[in-house]
C-alpha cells in the first residue's frame, strides 16, 4: 500500500471512532513530530519560518 492509501485509511478510522482518547494520542503524536521537524532545522530557517509566522500573524501577507 502506498503512502497516499495509508493516510487516507488511518483518516477513515479516525472518522470512524468516537473514542476521544484516541484522536488525542494522535494529534499529540502529530503535534510532537511536528515539534521534532522544527528543530532539526537550522537556526537561520527556524528564524525564516518564525518570521513568516509573524507576518501572518499581523496581516502583512495576503494570499491570492
Amino acid at each position: 500500500m502506498d503512502i497516499q492509501s495509508e493516510k487516507l485509511e488511518l483518516i477513515k478510522m479516525l472518522l470512524e471512532t468516537d473514542d476521544k482518547a484516541i484522536i488525542e494520542a494522535v494529534r499529540s503524536i502529530l503535534q510532537s513530530e511536528k515539534k521534532n521537524s522544527f528543530k532539526e532545522l537550522s537556526s537561520e530557517q527556524q528564524e525564516e519560518i518564525n518570521l513568516v509566522i509573524q507576518k501572518e500573524n499581523r496581516g502583512d501577507i495576503v494570499d491570492f
